[in-house]
């Protein structure tokens, strides 16, 4: 969103370096910085970037400084319906570019990968059972394991097993079969779940 050429190594430097950190997830879909950068500096329709990529959600964001002083917006937008997911603002004074681009990057990320599974999950609980590839079983299991009861766990072990009949190398699919075995007084583990408001 950024429109300032005196900002642009700074702004570019911050969104290339979310772009790797998200990268590195295996259950994202990332679109590369190049693709990415074509929409820099220009006003933008969600939804539009959304068809064009082929994405679910939109990050974006934008820098202004004042004097030594910056502040880095973002925004995370659920392209299909051009909702809001999460916002904040990061003000800094600029002492070492890259220790505030690793805080930055690591703020952002650690904030809208809950986000978006939270979103996942609700999005794949509408859809019906049989319209669901390897990927979206297995969130919609997740959904249901979180829920931490009994018959709903033995509904989350059958979302897991749809998710491996359509993908048998998908490895959190397997653990979350693993999962829904332990007993329940050990159930207290439940990384993916942290998400569920």
């Amino acid at each position: 969103m950024s429109n300032d050429p005196e900002q642009e190594f700074f702004s570019d430097g911050i969104a290339e370096d979310i772009t790797t950190a998200l990268s590195r997830f295996p259950s994202l879909f990332v679109i590369a910085r190049n693709s990415s950068f074509t929409y820099k500096g220009r006003t933008v329709d969600i939804k539009e970037v959304g068809r064009d990529l082929g994405v679910r959600y939109v990050l974006e964001g934008s820098v202004r400084k004042a004097g030594d002083h910056y502040r880095v917006t973002g925004q995370l937008i659920e392209a299909e319906s051009g909702s809001h997911l999460w916002a904040e603002r990061y003000d800094h004074t600029l002492t070492d570019i890259f220790a505030v681009q690793d805080e930055i990057t690591a703020n952002v990320c650690a904030s809208i990968l809950p986000r978006m599974e939270r979103a996942e999950r609700e999005r794949v609980a509408r859809r019906s059972p049989d319209d669901l590839d390897a990927w979206e079983a297995y969130h919609r299991g997740t959904w249901h394991y979180c829920k931490l009861e009994l018959p709903q766990t033995e509904r989350a072990r059958a979302f897991f097993m749809r998710a491996v009949e359509i993908d048998s190398a998908f490895a959190d699919a397997h653990a979350g079969i693993a999962m829904t075995f332990l007993p329940k007084q050990r159930c207290f583990a439940r990384p993916r779940c942290a998400t569920r408001s």
